[in-house]
């Protein structure tokens, strides 16, 4: 029996972007139409409050290329790009935001560098249009941020724009952790990396669906999954004021002799130390609670998403052999 398998998949979460769909569609399709080998376009929809998913519908029945998997409900952006790259089925796989900010037609020269042997191609931001300076600058103070305290080397001003051959894809699906960095988990996997630069687009329609709540968490998620640098900071911090605090107690003591009873009166400064000290407890525990309650979501082994609508899975006879 032939071989039926797309070459290339095309992998994009979808969430509200009805004003935006058609036009990605039709641009994505122009991109598959001039690849060397069969296509598809993986459609993720994170529950969608708009008509996203009819208008993926509609999509589907006038091109069999087109896969649509529609979640129960909002299950997060790094969960969406999970859900397609189980389904996807390419040698190749693209993932791309549906909003156009990156651009369907950089996808050629990802393609290029994985026909060189790369198994994994990122696509590294070298301008960002229409962002806001808070936005650029705390993306800038992200990036920094986690190439200072990750454990693995992620590439700076990167997003999930990239391509994963399929043996990156199998070593994926086998990590089912629930607070997912995709970008995070994309490198630690190993494998053949190199990258592209290209110039962000301002989105083609409607507003971001990351606001601060979401970038903070998105950051948290980013920095606890590839680090233990907040853990140890407490340790740290506490063996910095317990050194002070015993640098202090003869440094008060002769203060005390010779400037007399009056030096260091009232409560000013006992109550400033407690308050800091508290404070910093209470950061500690903050972070504690952080690492503590992804270990109860893992230990819940709850499945990452639940599809309403959603095509058949890929066989894995060929990636148990992989």
């Amino acid at each position: 029996m032939p071989n039926t398998r797309p070459r290339y998949s095309i992998v994009a979460p979808v969430f509200n972007e009805e004003a935006t769909l058609p036009e990605f569609y039709r641009r994505v399709r122009a991109v598959m139409d001039q690849l060397d080998g069969a296509c598809e376009l993986v459609l993720v929809f994170d529950g969608s409050r708009d008509r996203s998913p009819e208008i993926g519908r509609e999509l589907r029945a006038q091109d069999p290329r087109v896969k649509i998997i529609v979640f129960s409900r909002n299950f997060g952006h790094q969960i969406a790009i999970t859900a397609g790259i189980d389904y996807a089925e390419g040698d190749a796989v693209v993932i791309i935001d549906s909003d156009l900010q990156d651009p369907p037609e950089v996808i050629p020269a990802l393609v290029a560098k994985w026909k060189e042997g790369n198994e994994l191609v990122y696509a590294q931001r070298e301008q960002r249009k229409g962002e806001t300076p808070f936005k650029l600058f705390t993306a800038s103070l992200f990036y920094r941020l986690i190439g200072k305290v990750a454990s693995i080397n992620i590439p700076p001003d990167t997003g999930d724009f990239r391509l994963i051959d399929r043996k990156v894809v199998f070593a994926l699906r086998r990590l089912r952790e629930h607070h997912r960095f995709m970008r995070g988990l994309s490198v630690w996997v190993g494998f053949k990396q190199t990258g592209i630069t290209y110039v962000r687009q301002e989105r083609f329609a409607g507003t971001t669906q990351y606001p601060l709540p979401k970038m903070l968490k998105f950051a948290t998620d980013a920095i606890t999954g590839f680090s233990y640098v907040p853990l140890q900071l407490a340790t740290t911090m506490g063996f910095w004021i317990s050194g002070i605090a015993l640098l202090a107690i003869p440094v008060v003591a002769l203060l005390r002799i010779f400037l007399g009873q009056t030096f260091f009166a009232g409560q000013a400064t006992t109550l400033i130390s407690v308050l800091f000290l508290g404070g910093v407890q209470l950061i500690f525990l903050g972070i504690l609670g952080e690492y503590l309650g992804r270990i109860y979501d893992e230990v819940k082994n709850r499945p990452l998403y639940i599809a309403t609508e959603a095509p058949p899975k890929p066989g894995r006879a060929e990636e148990r052999d992989a």
